[in-house]
C-alpha cells in the first residue's frame, strides 16, 4: 500500500488519539503498524484470482483499527475474515431480520462471525430490507423506538458483551466493533462506480492512481460477534421442554443459565428480547425403544442446556419506554420466571452490583465504547447510564429480597441521575427518580 492511499474520513484528531489510546490512530500512523509479516501480506494481495476492489486492506482501511492487543485471539479471527474476503469468500447476507447483517466466513468457508454494519441497521441509510424503508416512508411520525438512540445498535451489541464480560455471565458471544469491506455489503451505486473507475485508472496509469485517497469500496464500521455452533432458537427447545421436561438436575442448571439472561437483559434494558433471539444448546439423550438411553456412561452427567444471548442491538435506552409500546421481556411469561432468584445468582453478581466502584468502572468502560460513534452525545450517554443505574438498583433489591424475575419486571421503573455538584472526584451524588409516565400498551 502506497503512502498516498489514505482515507481522510478515518483520520482522528490528536485529542481523539490521546483519548482512545492504541485503539484509534491516524491513517499515516497505521502504515507503520505491521499487522502480519510483510512477505505474507504482499503474497495474499498479489495472489491470482483475487478481486482486489473488495479487499479490506486495499481500500484505505486503517489496519490498526481491527487490532485488539488485549485479545490476540479475536484479532486473529478478524484477520481470518479479512483474508477470506481478499480471496473472494465474501460475507453472506442473512435473510432473517429487518436490517443488513452478514455471516462472515474464513478461508475454508466456515461461518465464524456475524457482522452488522452501522449504516445497514433497521433505519440506516443503506438498510437493504424494504420493510423498514416502507415503515419509515409511510409512518415517519412513529417509526423506530423513541426510547433508543437511532442507528447505534452496533454499539449496543458490543456494550452487551462488555456488561456480560464484566459480570462473568458468559452468555453473550464475544462482540467487538470492527471495520470490514466486502462487495456483498450494501453500497450506494456511485461508490461502486467510483471504485471501478479508480481501479481501471490505477491499472492503466499507476502514477495517476497513486493520487487517489481510496481505491476500493469504503470500509463499514459495525459489530463483529462470534458465531456459536450447535444452538437453536430458544422457542424450539422451550416447546420441547413443555412436553418432555428436563431431569431435575438439568432443570436446575438451565434455571441458572436463564437467570443470567434475566440479569443481563434487565441491566441493559433490552427492548427486543423474544424467544427467537436468544439461543439454547442442548444434546438430549438418545431415544432407544421408546425410552431415553444415555449417550454417556451412567456415571457421567449429560450436558446441561446452555444459553446464548444474541441480537442485543435494541438495548441501552436513554429513557424507559413511555409512548406506545412497553417492549416487555418475553421471558417473563415462562415458568422459569416465576422461580425466585437462586443463591448462585446472588453470589455471582450482588458483590459487584452493590459496589459503587464497580458500577462507576462499568459506566466509564461504556463511555469509551460509545464515544467511538461520530454522533456521540454526552447528554444522551448520561441519560443512558441513569436508566442503567436505575435498573441495577432495582435488580440488587430484587436479589436481596429473593424475588423472582417476573416480580423484578413488575417493580416501578426508576432512573438514578447525577446531581449537580461541584465535587471533582469520580463519584457524584445521585438522585433517584421514578418513571412518571407509562406506555399505552403494557403487558409486564
Amino acid at each position: 500500500m502506497s503512502a498516498s492511499e489514505t482515507v481522510p474520513i478515518l483520520i482522528n484528531t490528536s485529542s481523539e488519539i490521546e483519548a482512545q489510546g492504541a485503539r484509534s490512530v491516524s491513517c499515516s500512523d497505521a502504515e507503520d503498524v505491521p499487522l502480519v509479516p510483510e512477505v505474507a501480506f504482499e503474497s495474499a494481495l498479489d495472489s491470482p484470482g483475487i478481486n482486489r476492489e473488495s479487499q479490506p486492506l486495499l481500500g484505505g482501511l486503517d489496519v490498526s483499527y481491527n487490532q485488539f492487543p488485549d485479545d490476540p485471539a479475536f484479532s486473529d479471527l478478524v484477520w481470518q475474515a479479512e483474508v477470506a474476503i481478499d480471496h473472494g469468500i465474501f460475507p453472506e447476507r442473512i435473510s432473517q431480520g429487518s436490517s443488513g447483517s452478514y455471516f462472515v466466513k474464513n478461508q475454508s468457508g466456515k461461518i465464524i462471525a456475524v457482522f452488522k454494519p452501522k449504516d445497514e441497521e433497521p433505519y440506516g441509510r443503506l438498510n437493504p430490507k424494504w420493510t423498514k424503508w416502507m415503515h419509515k416512508l409511510c409512518c415517519p411520525c412513529c417509526f423506530g423506538r423513541s426510547c433508543l438512540i437511532p442507528n447505534q445498535g452496533y454499539l449496543s451489541e458490543a456494550a452487551a458483551y462488555l456488561v456480560d464480560h464484566k459480570l462473568s455471565l458468559n452468555i453473550v458471544p464475544k462482540t467487538r466493533v470492527v471495520k470490514l469491506v466486502s462487495e456483498t455489503f450494501n453500497y450506494f451505486r456511485i461508490d461502486r462506480q467510483k471504485a471501478r473507475v479508480k481501479r481501471a485508472i490505477m491499472e492503466q496509469f499507476p502514477n495517476v492512481g497513486l493520487r487517489f485517497n481510496r481505491i476500493g469500496l469504503p470500509p463499514k464500521k459495525g459489530s463483529f460477534q462470534l458465531f456459536v455452533d450447535g444452538y437453536k432458537d430458544a422457542d424450539y427447545w422451550l416447546r420441547r421442554f413443555e412436553g418432555d421436561p428436563l431431569p431435575p438436575d438439568l432443570a436446575k442448571k438451565f434455571q441458572l443459565q436463564f437467570e443470567r439472561l434475566v440479569i443481563l437483559d434487565y441491566i441493559i434494558r433490552n427492548t427486543d428480547r423474544g424467544n427467537d433471539n436468544w439461543l439454547i444448546k442442548y444434546d438430549p439423550p438418545a431415544v432407544a425403544n421408546g425410552k431415553s438411553a444415555p449417550l454417556v456412561p451412567p456415571l457421567s452427567d449429560p450436558a446441561a442446556p446452555e444459553v446464548a444471548a444474541i441480537d442485543n442491538g435494541l438495548a441501552f435506552p436513554y429513557k424507559h419506554p413511555d409512548s406506545w409500546r412497553a417492549y416487555p421481556y418475553h421471558w417473563a411469561w415462562l415458568p422459569q420466571a416465576k422461580v425466585p432468584f437462586s443463591e448462585e445468582a446472588k453470589e455471582l453478581v450482588l458483590p459487584q452490583l452493590t459496589d459503587m466502584n464497580f458500577v462507576q468502572d462499568l459506566c466509564d468502560d461504556l463511555y469509551l465504547l460509545f464515544k467511538q460513534d461520530k454522533g456521540f452525545d454526552r447528554n444522551y450517554y448520561e441519560r443512558q447510564m441513569s436508566v442503567m443505574r436505575g435498573q441495577i438498583l432495582n435488580l440488587t433489591q430484587a436479589l436481596k429480597d429473593s424475588k423472582s424475575p417476573v416480580q423484578l419486571v413488575q417493580m416501578p421503573a426508576v432512573v438514578v441521575e447525577k446531581s449537580q455538584s461541584q465535587h471533582t472526584s469520580r463519584f457524584f451524588n445521585f438522585t433517584q427518580r421514578f418513571q412518571d409516565k407509562s406506555p399505552f400498551f403494557s403487558w409486564c
